[in-house]
């Protein structure tokens, strides 16, 4: 069997970069069973109300739900038990040093598929407040009006 190219997503966090300021992200492995990967390949996964923290040295996922497979037996998992996730020393090191100061967690953005290997991608994220919300939205919809008047502007010539 020929291994799989490319990146395949199975779910996003659309939400999470509405409610934090992302300020940096991480691409981790993920320790899963063989139920879990199945249930991932039909593309069922929702990382909404995820997130990760370290414990002993090691970064868990925790709250991520990947539903049983349809198709297990017995021997399917729990939709919600924590992962385990596979990053460098060093990267553990850093994210321990940033999450220990105030107002910093790890989100999930993106759960996928990368040249058959599931991988999850990870950011050091700070909580927005209500008025930053409506900032940013502002910000996107004033963006959105100059675009559209550039383009009947074109149009009109």
């Amino acid at each position: 069997m020929a291994r799989e190219r490319g990146r395949t997503v199975v779910a996003q966090n659309r939400k999470a970069r509405h409610e934090y300021h992302i300020d940096d992200t991480y691409e981790a492995g993920i320790v899963l069973t063989g139920t879990e990967v199945k249930a991932l390949r039909a593309g069922k996964a929702s990382l909404v109300d995820g997130f990760a923290d370290v414990r002993d040295g090691e970064v868990w996922l925790r709250n991520v739900h990947i539903p049983e497979y349809d198709l297990g037996t017995w021997n399917n998992h729990a939709p919600r038990r924590s992962r385990k996730l596979l990053l460098r020393k060093d990267e553990i090191s850093k994210l321990i040093g940033k999450t220990r100061e105030t107002g910093y967690t790890l989100v999930p953005l993106s759960l996928y598929f990368k040249d058959g290997y599931a991988k999850i991608e990870l950011a050091l994220a700070r909580g927005k407040k209500a008025y930053d919300k409506r900032h940013t939205l502002a910000e996107r919809e004033a963006k959105r009006e100059a675009e559209r008047a550039m383009a009947n502007a074109r149009r009109k010539r």
